[in-house]
């Protein structure tokens, strides 16, 4: 059976505007003096709420530290990936390969944003500590795990904390499969998840509550809006589609891979 294609080369004038014109709002907001002050005490409040119970709980200790761990984001990753292309989920299985080459086309345009983003804001005030730096009553995991810090890149101070890098990847996902999803139960799970993985920067102190909310959000929104809305999804995922071709020709001819949705979908 034929199925639409996910992505169309034309321009969606009405949601790219709604999705700037939201991020530039967040972005406004965060940078009303008022606004930030509100913002940085409920963080503060949110960051003990979180942070101190992994000085009284070692069940809580042991959990947010493997979670805060570098390796921890690759099993993340392979989660969603998952969930991205598994075949008769949120994608038919003959949209799986294009849903994964758009998506990987979003997430570079969202890259690219961070980087235009950053080097703006060296160039300002605006930039800041993460709560682990700031607060002297914070629970440093690098402090009591100065090993895992060493050896596994423990992950519970930025001295670049905004954006959060981690929660606007978390967030574009969680978007992108929004934007396909037909049930109730589909987003429940994908918001779910998107905000489970991104608790572990914010109970270990390497971000405040704002790098995610405001600036995650900020990020994923000119992203989706610039990738999806526009022709840029549709023309990337073409062009990566007949690249990779012969590729997933002679994957059809490897024993387990064939199995997979990205390679059976043609």
């Amino acid at each position: 059976m034929d199925y639409p294609a996910l992505f169309q080369a034309r321009w969606n004038v009405s949601r790219l505007v709604l999705c700037n014109l939201i991020a530039i709002a967040l972005l406004g907001i965060w940078m009303w003096p008022t606004g930030h002050a509100l913002f940085t005490r409920f963080d503060e409040w949110l960051f003990h709420l979180l942070n101190q119970p992994l000085g009284q709980n070692a069940v809580w200790l042991d959990i947010w530290t493997v979670a805060s761990m570098r390796p921890f984001d690759a099993v993340v990753g392979l989660i969603l990936l998952s969930l991205l292309i598994k075949g008769e989920w949120v994608f038919k299985t003959i949209q799986a390969r294009a849903a994964l080459f758009g998506f990987v086309s979003i997430l570079l345009l969202l890259l690219a944003i961070r980087t235009v983003f950053s080097k703006w804001l060296d160039h300002s005030s605006l930039q800041h500590d993460s709560p682990s730096m700031v607060l002297t009553d914070s629970v440093r995991l690098s402090e009591i795990f100065p090993t895992l810090e060493k050896n596994w890149q423990l992950k519970d101070r930025s001295s670049q904390s905004f954006p959060g890098d981690h929660a606007s990847v978390l967030l574009i996902w969680a978007m992108f499969m929004s934007v396909f999803s037909r049930t109730l139960l589909q987003r429940l799970v994908i918001w779910g998840l998107a905000l489970l993985f991104m608790l572990p920067r914010l109970v270990a102190g390497a971000h405040w509550g704002q790098d995610d909310y405001i600036g995650g959000v900020m990020i994923a929104l000119l992203a989706l809006g610039w990738g999806y809305y526009t022709p840029f999804a549709a023309t990337t995922t073409n062009l990566l589609l007949k690249v990779t071709a012969p590729v997933f020709r002679l994957g059809e001819k490897l024993p387990v891979v064939k199995r997979l949705s990205v390679v059976r979908g043609s």
